[in-house]
Protein backbone atom coordinates (compact mmCIF):
# COMPACT_ATOMS: atom_id res chain seq x y z
CA UNK A 1 0.00 0.00 0.00
CA UNK A 2 1.78 3.09 -0.92
CA UNK A 3 2.37 6.02 2.09
CA UNK A 4 -0.31 8.68 2.21
CA UNK A 5 0.75 12.23 2.49
CA UNK A 6 -1.18 15.26 2.97
CA UNK A 7 -0.44 19.21 1.96
CA UNK A 8 -1.71 22.41 1.84
CA UNK A 9 -0.52 24.91 -1.17
CA UNK A 10 -1.50 28.51 -0.01
CA UNK A 11 -1.68 31.19 -3.28
CA UNK A 12 -2.21 35.37 -3.10
CA UNK A 13 -2.10 37.15 -5.85
CA UNK A 14 0.66 39.64 -5.84
CA UNK A 15 1.82 43.05 -6.86
CA UNK A 16 0.84 43.24 -10.61
CA UNK A 17 -1.77 40.70 -10.45
CA UNK A 18 0.89 37.65 -10.46
CA UNK A 19 -0.44 35.03 -8.38
CA UNK A 20 2.24 33.76 -5.67
CA UNK A 21 2.22 30.62 -3.81
CA UNK A 22 3.71 29.57 -0.35
CA UNK A 23 6.22 26.57 0.01
CA UNK A 24 8.97 24.98 1.44
CA UNK A 25 12.61 23.98 1.12
CA UNK A 26 13.30 20.85 2.50
CA UNK A 27 16.10 20.69 5.53
CA UNK A 28 18.25 18.39 6.05
CA UNK A 29 21.82 17.42 4.22
CA UNK A 30 21.07 16.03 1.00
CA UNK A 31 18.92 19.68 0.43
CA UNK A 32 20.92 22.47 2.12
CA UNK A 33 22.88 23.23 -1.28
CA UNK A 34 20.30 22.75 -3.61
CA UNK A 35 17.41 25.03 -4.16
CA UNK A 36 16.33 24.18 -8.06
CA UNK A 37 13.87 21.72 -7.51
CA UNK A 38 14.35 21.70 -3.45
CA UNK A 39 11.40 22.91 -2.26
CA UNK A 40 7.77 21.20 -1.52
CA UNK A 41 4.24 22.53 -0.17
CA UNK A 42 4.03 22.04 3.00
CA UNK A 43 3.00 18.27 4.14
CA UNK A 44 3.29 14.89 5.93
CA UNK A 45 2.32 10.99 6.14
CA UNK A 46 -1.24 10.62 7.99
CA UNK A 47 -2.97 6.88 9.49
CA UNK A 48 -5.58 5.95 6.78
CA UNK A 49 -8.42 6.48 9.79
CA UNK A 50 -7.30 10.47 9.65
CA UNK A 51 -9.26 13.00 7.73
CA UNK A 52 -6.47 14.10 4.90
CA UNK A 53 -7.83 17.61 5.63
CA UNK A 54 -7.03 17.63 9.20
CA UNK A 55 -3.44 15.99 8.86
CA UNK A 56 -2.68 18.33 6.67
CA UNK A 57 -2.96 21.69 9.01
CA UNK A 58 -1.28 19.57 11.46
CA UNK A 59 1.66 19.00 9.35
CA UNK A 60 1.66 22.51 7.89
CA UNK A 61 1.97 23.76 11.70
CA UNK A 62 4.48 21.53 12.72
CA UNK A 63 6.45 22.38 9.32
CA UNK A 64 5.99 25.51 9.50
CA UNK A 65 5.55 26.41 12.83
CA UNK A 66 2.76 28.44 12.51
CA UNK A 67 -0.76 26.99 11.93
CA UNK A 68 -2.52 27.80 8.70
CA UNK A 69 -4.51 30.56 8.01
CA UNK A 70 -8.14 30.70 8.42
CA UNK A 71 -9.89 29.94 4.97
CA UNK A 72 -11.28 27.88 2.58
CA UNK A 73 -9.33 25.09 1.73
CA UNK A 74 -10.31 23.36 -1.68
CA UNK A 75 -9.14 19.63 -2.75
CA UNK A 76 -7.43 19.58 -5.89
CA UNK A 77 -6.77 16.34 -5.83
CA UNK A 78 -4.34 13.36 -5.19
CA UNK A 79 -0.81 13.38 -6.97
CA UNK A 80 1.26 10.43 -6.85
CA UNK A 81 5.06 10.83 -6.65
CA UNK A 82 7.74 9.52 -8.65
CA UNK A 83 8.20 7.45 -5.10
CA UNK A 84 4.89 5.90 -5.05
CA UNK A 85 3.82 8.14 -2.44
CA UNK A 86 0.20 9.67 -3.00
CA UNK A 87 0.04 13.62 -1.99
CA UNK A 88 -3.64 14.57 -0.87
CA UNK A 89 -3.29 18.55 -1.66
CA UNK A 90 -5.52 21.51 -0.28
CA UNK A 91 -5.45 24.86 -1.63
CA UNK A 92 -5.94 28.38 -0.17
CA UNK A 93 -6.17 31.39 -0.58
CA UNK A 94 -4.01 33.49 1.94
CA UNK A 95 -3.57 37.04 1.20
CA UNK A 96 -2.19 37.96 4.94
CA UNK A 97 0.36 35.20 5.80
CA UNK A 98 3.51 35.80 6.73
CA UNK A 99 4.95 34.20 9.64
CA UNK A 100 7.58 36.12 11.55
CA UNK A 101 9.69 32.85 11.54
CA UNK A 102 9.79 29.21 10.31
CA UNK A 103 10.26 26.87 13.31
CA UNK A 104 10.08 23.60 11.55
CA UNK A 105 9.50 19.87 13.85
CA UNK A 106 13.24 17.85 13.38
CA UNK A 107 13.93 14.23 12.33
CA UNK A 108 17.37 12.12 13.45
CA UNK A 109 19.65 11.01 11.02
CA UNK A 110 22.96 9.73 11.21
CA UNK A 111 25.77 12.43 9.64
CA UNK A 112 28.20 12.04 8.34
CA UNK A 113 26.72 8.89 6.68
CA UNK A 114 28.55 6.27 8.16
CA UNK A 115 29.66 7.85 11.30
CA UNK A 116 27.43 6.27 13.57
CA UNK A 117 26.74 10.48 14.85
CA UNK A 118 22.63 10.85 15.14
CA UNK A 119 21.62 14.59 14.49
CA UNK A 120 18.62 16.43 14.44
CA UNK A 121 17.92 18.25 11.07
CA UNK A 122 14.70 20.69 10.82
CA UNK A 123 12.27 19.05 8.60
CA UNK A 124 12.00 22.80 6.55
CA UNK A 125 15.13 25.54 7.09
CA UNK A 126 12.96 27.84 5.00
CA UNK A 127 9.47 28.99 3.46
CA UNK A 128 8.16 32.09 1.52
CA UNK A 129 6.54 33.34 -1.41
CA UNK A 130 7.11 32.96 -4.71
CA UNK A 131 5.72 34.30 -8.19
CA UNK A 132 3.99 31.34 -10.34
CA UNK A 133 7.59 30.55 -12.68
CA UNK A 134 9.50 30.87 -9.90
CA UNK A 135 8.01 28.61 -8.05
CA UNK A 136 8.11 25.98 -10.98
CA UNK A 137 11.81 25.71 -11.37
CA UNK A 138 11.77 25.52 -7.09
CA UNK A 139 9.43 23.04 -6.58
CA UNK A 140 10.53 18.81 -7.01
CA UNK A 141 9.22 17.80 -10.17
CA UNK A 142 6.44 15.12 -8.51
CA UNK A 143 4.68 18.00 -7.25
CA UNK A 144 4.36 20.26 -10.64
CA UNK A 145 1.20 18.82 -11.18
CA UNK A 146 -0.20 20.57 -7.99
CA UNK A 147 0.47 23.71 -9.28
CA UNK A 148 -0.93 22.76 -12.93
CA UNK A 149 -4.06 21.95 -10.48
CA UNK A 150 -4.23 24.96 -8.95
CA UNK A 151 -3.83 26.91 -11.62
CA UNK A 152 -7.05 25.13 -13.01
CA UNK A 153 -8.84 25.38 -10.19
CA UNK A 154 -8.47 28.89 -10.29
CA UNK A 155 -9.51 29.28 -14.18
CA UNK A 156 -6.39 29.49 -15.79
CA UNK A 157 -6.03 27.56 -18.99
CA UNK A 158 -2.22 29.03 -19.89
CA UNK A 159 0.09 26.26 -18.04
Amino acid sequence: MAIRSAGILLYRTGGGGELQLWIAHMGGPFWARKDQHAWSIPKGEFPDDEDPLVAAKREFTEEIGSPPPTATYDLLGVFRQPSGKLITAYAAEATDFQPEQISSNTFPMEWPKGSGVIKDFPEIDDARWFGLAEARTKLVKGQLPIIDALVRHLGGTSL
